[in-house]
C-alpha cells in the first residue's frame, strides 16, 4: 500500500518488478486448476497472459469485461427486484484523520447564512483512491511492465493531465446489473475476517453452496471481509499494512464466470501480500489483465443485513461514476435493489 495509497500521483500504481512485456490475451486455465510453482512474480507474470481479456473486445476496447453486460443481463437484473428495496453500498465520506483515512474529506463554505444571496454553497476536496472512500477504479489507474489494459503503454495515463485513455468517462452510462454478495465472515460462522486471512475459490465454491446460487456472465460481486464491523469494534487500523482480502487464484475463478465488475468492502488485497515481490496481485490481475474495474472501499454491512435478513444474496446493482474527462475513477454510491 505504501506507494498506491500515498503517493501524490494517486491515479497510478507503478509496479516493483520491470520485465519483458505482457503477452496478448491466451485462453484461461479452469477456476479449479491448481499452480503448482510458487506464488512469486514468475506465476502472476504467467497469470497475467493466462487470464489476459486483451484484444477479446478490439484493439481499441475501453470498457473491459463491463462488455459482459448486455441488454440481456440488464433485463435479467430488473426481474431480481422483488419489494423495491433500496440500500446503500457506500461508506460517509470522512473528515476525520485517521490510521486508514490519511486524505480526510475537505469542505469548505463558499456562502454562508452569513452571505446576503439565499444559497448554502461548499467546495469539496477529495482525494479518492486510497483506504476511506468508497470509489472506482477505472481501467487507467493501473500499470504494470509499462502497459495498461488492452497493451495501452503507460505514457497515456501518467501525466498531470490525467489519462487519454481508459477514462471513467467510458463507463459514463453508468452500470445496472445483478449483484451478487459473497458474505465470507458469514461463511464462516464469525462477525469479520481478521487481518491476513486469504479468501480462496474453496471458499467461493462453499458460499455458492451455502447461499444456493451461482455466478454467471456480466454480474457485479461484492466480497465482504467484515472490514468495517471490525473497525467499529476495535478502530481504525492500517489496512495497507494488515488486511483480510482475495488470495489471487481467485482471479481464475473471476475469469471462468465471466464476472464484469468486482468490489469489496477494502481493497481487496490480502496483506502483507501473499506474492513475494508483487503488492497488489489482485488488482494487477484484474485491472490490467482482465480488463475489470474495481469497486473499493464499499460498505458492505447493511447489504449483508438486508441479504441475510432475506436469505437472498442477489439484488440488483445500479451504481454511476462522475464523467470526469481524464479520471482515472470516481467517488461512487452504488444501490442495492431487493
Amino acid at each position: 500500500m505504501r506507494n498506491h495509497y500515498t503517493s501524490a500521483l494517486a491515479f497510478v500504481v507503478a509496479s516493483a518488478v520491470i520485465a519483458a512485456p505482457l503477452l496478448l490475451r491466451a485462453q484461461a486455465p479452469p477456476a479449479a486448476a491448481a499452480d503448482a510453482g510458487p506464488l512469486d512474480v514468475a506465476a502472476i507474470d504467467r497469470w497475467m497472459t493466462e487470464l489476459s481479456n486483451w484484444n477479446r473486445w478490439g484493439k481499441d476496447d475501453e470498457r473491459g469485461t463491463v462488455n459482459l453486460m448486455t441488454d440481456e443481463t440488464r433485463k435479467r437484473a430488473l426481474a431480481t427486484v422483488k419489494e423495491g428495496v433500496t440500500v446503500s453500498l457506500s461508506r460517509d465520506a470522512d473528515p476525520v484523520k485517521s490510521a486508514d483515512n490519511g486524505n480526510p474529506l475537505g469542505l469548505s463554505m463558499v456562502a454562508t447564512a452569513a452571505d446576503p444571496d439565499p444559497f448554502a454553497m461548499e467546495t469539496l476536496t477529495i482525494t479518492f483512491h486510497g483506504s476511506a472512500y468508497t470509489h472506482m477504479d477505472a481501467l487507467s489507474h493501473m500499470y504494470y511492465k509499462g502497459r495498461t489494459y488492452n497493451g495501452v503503454a503507460k505514457e497515456r495515463v501518467v501525466s498531470k493531465a490525467g489519462a487519454d485513455v481508459l477514462t471513467v468517462t467510458a463507463f459514463k452510462r453508468g452500470f445496472v446489473g445483478r449483484g451478487v454478495l459473497m458474505d465470507i465472515p458469514r461463511l464462516k460462522g464469525v462477525p469479520y475476517l481478521e487481518p491476513r486471512t486469504a479468501i480462496t475459490p474453496a471458499d467461493l465454491d462453499a458460499w455458492e453452496k451455502q447461499a444456493g446460487l451461482k455466478v454467471g456472465s456480466g454480474d457485479i460481486v461484492f466480497f465482504r471481509t467484515g472490514r468495517w464491523a471490525r473497525r467499529a469494534k476495535v478502530g481504525a487500523w492500517d489496512i495497507g499494512a494488515e488486511s483480510a482480502g482475495l488470495h489471487p487464484s481467485v482471479a481464475r475463478w473471476l475469469k471462468a464466470r465471466d464476472v464484469a465488475i468486482v468490489g469489496w468492502d477494502g481493497h481487496g488485497e490480502v496483506m502483507p501480500s501473499v506474492v513475494k515481490g508483487v503488492d497488489f496481485p489482485m488488482h494487477q490481475l484484474l485491472l490490467i489483465a482482465m480488463g475489470t474495474p474495481l469497486f473499493d472501499n464499499c460498505d458492505l454491512e447493511g447489504l449483508a443485513e438486508a441479504a441475510g435478513s432475506r436469505k437472498r444474496w442477489t439484488f440488483l446493482l445500479t451504481a454511476s461514476p462522475l464523467a470526469v474527462p481524464h479520471g482515472t475513477g470516481s467517488p461512487l454510491n452504488p444501490i442495492a435493489v431487493f
